[in-house]
């Protein structure tokens, strides 16, 4: 398991790169590369790549993977929702994203076993809810003596999330703020069992040509764009992503631009690349080409389930 201090890192490092990390659009045909601020021009998908996505659409369309996923509760947003306008300074902005709260009040047992999930289009979903303390100590990860929040109490409510399946109706914890007049929320179920997928990774494109995405950011609210998280290194011109659409599914291939011989520092660069689709997301399936599984997505406070 992680340490206390790594995790904190790596929360820091997340969100600096969120607020400040150079983007990158893709579109049909052309690319530019995440945090140069260059258009790399003539950077045509590798063919073996293109090919790879298409496999990877055609294994996943009309599948038993498919028809498991579009019935499950997968969220692509952060579990927990901030109070009605934000956080009112710094301290507590970084309070939250250390993650260290302080409880100073009773929390409640549960009112039921189950939860349902609803979708705006009718379906609905019942999952085991969570109790207040675990859902608390999912926020309250940290523990120093820095800046924090103080919980005085929590109730069972609702809040409204994105999924896979567009925007749901999920039971939450609904936890009291010391000083705020509205809740900090958190989902008080997690995520369905993922499917087993009907296609492997990637093992015959090339090195660059096609990289596995760390995560899925965000969907934009007309669902025409997705934000993903692609990584690269010191010695290139960044990340591009390709995209591949069909009527069930969106296939994103990410590659490195630009590599560069010569001597180069070990570390990994993390970029934001929002790729812009033909038309919304809606339930499509949103697909990584290098694994052959959906582009996961974790927030600060919601790991995504293990695919092992």
């Amino acid at each position: 398991m992680q340490s206390k201090t790594a995790r904190i890192a790596r929360l820091l490092v997340t969100l600096a790169l969120l607020s400040a990390g150079a983007g990158a659009v893709t579109e049909c045909g052309s690319e530019r590369a995440a945090g140069s601020g260059v258009e790399a021009p003539g950077t045509g998908q590798e063919p073996r790549a293109e090919s790879r996505a298409r496999q990877v659409a055609d294994a996943w369309d009309g599948s038993e993977a498919a028809r498991q996923w579009r019935q499950g509760y997968h969220p692509v947003a952060d579990a927990v929702q901030l109070p009605e306008g934000g956080l009112r300074d710094k301290a507590d902005q970084r309070a939250f994203t250390t993650q260290n709260f302080v409880l100073r009040g009773a929390l409640p047992a549960l009112p039921h076993k189950d939860g349902e999930v609803r979708w705006t289009s009718g379906a609905s979903l019942t999952l085991p809810l969570m109790e207040a303390r675990e859902a608390y100590e999912r926020v309250a990860r940290g523990g120093n003596d820095g800046p924090h929040l103080t919980v005085t109490g929590a109730k069972p409510g609702e809040m409204t999330l994105a999924t896979s399946r567009g925007p749901a109706t999920v039971p939450a914890w609904l936890f009291t703020l010391e000083g705020y007049d509205t809740p900090l929320k958190r989902a008080a179920v997690g995520p369905s069992k993922l499917p087993e997928s009907p296609i492997g990774p990637s093992r015959d494109v090339p090195a660059g040509a096609l990289v596995p995405l760390d995560r899925l950011v965000e969907v934009a609210g007309d669902g025409r764009s997705v934000t993903v998280l692609a990584d690269h290194g010191s010695c290139d011109s960044g990340p591009a992503v390709h995209v591949w659409e069909t009527g069930t599914s969106v296939v994103l291939s990410a590659s490195v631009l630009g590599a560069r011989k010569g001597p180069c520092t070990g570390e990994m660069i993390r970029a934001r690349v929002t790729v812009k689709l033909t038309r919304p997301l809606g339930d499509r399936i949103l697909l990584d080409a290098h694994t052959g599984r959906p582009v996961p997505h974790e927030g600060p406070h919601e790991a995504s389930p293990s695919w092992s």
